[in-house]
C-alpha cells in the first residue's frame, strides 16, 4: 500500500485515476483541490480532502507529509505551480513526482501540426517549459507526461516518445493518460526523471481531427 496525494484532484483525468485507484490498488488517496466542495461520493476510509492552493506552498507541505507520490494535473501557470510543489517536497522530504504538460514544450513536435500547436498554444509553451525546467534542474524522481490534444474517446491506446525523439500523433484519449499514470504509480521506479511524449498511434496529421 502506498499513500498518492493527487493535485487538481477534480480534473477530468484526475477523477479517473482516483476512481481507478480505488477500484484496483489498496493505496490510500489526499485529493487537494480548491474548492472541495465539488468532490461527492468520498470515501471517508481511504479518502482524505484538503481544500487549498497548490501555491501555498506552506499547506501544500503540511499535506504532503507521509505521501509515498505526488500526481499533479493542474491548469494555470505552472512555472509557479511546479517550485512550489517542488519546495513542499524537499520540505516535506518525498521524491516520486508525476507531472502532466502538453506537447511541444522542447519544440519535438515536427512539421504542420508542431507549427499550428505553437498558434494555439503560444505562451503557455514557454511557461510549461520553465515549469519543466524547474523539476529538470532538481534532484526529485519525477516523470514529466507531454501529452497530445486530448479526447474523451472511451478507448486506451497509446504510445511513448522519449525527450529527444519527435513527437508522434496529434490527439489521445484521457483514459489512455489515465491508464499511464496508474503504471507510473505502480510502479513507480519506471521512467523517473523522464519527459514523455504520450500520443493515439496512428493519429498523425496537420492538425487534431476535432479541428
Amino acid at each position: 500500500m502506498s499513500c498518492v496525494l493527487i493535485l487538481g484532484a477534480n480534473g477530468q483525468i484526475a477523477r479517473i485515476v482516483k476512481d481507478r485507484l480505488l477500484s484496483e490498488t489498496d493505496h490510500d488517496l489526499t485529493l487537494y483541490l480548491r474548492r472541495s466542495k465539488r468532490l461527492t461520493q468520498i470515501d471517508p476510509q481511504r479518502e482524505t480532502v484538503i481544500d487549498g492552493d497548490v501555491n501555498d506552498t506552506q499547506k501544500l507541505t503540511k499535506a504532503m507529509s507521509g505521501q509515498d507520490i505526488v500526481y499533479a494535473n493542474l491548469g494555470g501557470v505552472l512555472e509557479i505551480q511546479a517550485q512550489s510543489i517542488v519546495d513542499a517536497m524537499y520540505a516535506a522530504g518525498v521524491k516520486r513526482l508525476i507531472f502532466v504538460s502538453g506537447l511541444g514544450i522542447y519544440d519535438e513536435v515536427p512539421g504542420k501540426f508542431g507549427e499550428w500547436n505553437k498558434q494555439m498554444v503560444g505562451p503557455e509553451l514557454v511557461d510549461s517549459r520553465k515549469a519543466a525546467d524547474i523539476l529538470e534542474e532538481s534532484d526529485l524522481n519525477f516523470t514529466i507526461l507531454r501529452c497530445a490534444w486530448m479526447t474523451d474517446d472511451d478507448v486506451i491506446d497509446y504510445e511513448i516518445t522519449e525527450k529527444g525523439e519527435p513527437f508522434k500523433g496529434t490527439i489521445i484519449s484521457r483514459k489512455s493518460v489515465a491508464d499511464l499514470i496508474m503504471k507510473l504509480i505502480q510502479k513507480p521506479e519506471s521512467h523517473v526523471r523522464g519527459s514523455i511524449g504520450v500520443n493515439q498511434p496512428n493519429t498523425d496529421g496537420d492538425k487534431p481531427r476535432m479541428y
